[in-house]
């Protein structure tokens, strides 16, 4: 089952039992898939919702932050409700023996010598842990093992 029709699914089911915040926050997701399909006039698979999902992810914890420092509750906890919820529809993340595993693979296969072989390694690393890991984090990580 694809993540766009979990969603789907999801959502009939907050209809049902009347949960009117998660129903609220499905909403917002099913509407952020519905727009990039609309933008790009394709239909989304599970990696191109996947990059829906994490960019969706990123923009409440930029929120989420924004909130607290304003002393802001009551929005953030919504925000943190949002996060958890999105989270729920993305792949188990990797753990870090897994991370340095993808890493080193992704350097070996491309042949990357120094930080200028960066962007090779991450553009493969990318399809591999789509939705699974922080791409920050692991930027940083190939730029420490490629001696950045």
């Amino acid at each position: 089952m694809s993540i766009k029709n979990r969603v789907q699914d999801d959502m009939k089911t907050a209809m049902r039992a009347k949960d009117k915040e998660r129903l609220g926050a499905i909403r917002l997701i099913l509407a952020a898939i519905k727009q990039r399909e609309v933008d790009e006039r394709i239909e989304l698979n599970d990696t191109q919702t996947l990059s829906v999902l994490e960019k969706m992810i990123k923009q409440r914890r930029e929120s989420l932050a924004q909130y607290q420092s304003a002393g802001r509750e009551d929005l953030a906890a919504q925000e943190a409700f949002e996060i958890e919820l999105i989270q729920s529809y993305l792949p188990a993340p990797l753990g870090e023996a897994d991370i340095d595993a993808l890493i080193a693979d992704a350097i070996a296969a491309t042949g990357a010598q120094s930080v200028r072989d960066m962007g090779k390694v991450m553009a493969l690393i990318k399809d591999q842990a789509q939705g699974r890991v922080d791409m920050a984090t692991v930027g940083a990580r190939v730029k420490t093992h490629l001696g950045g």
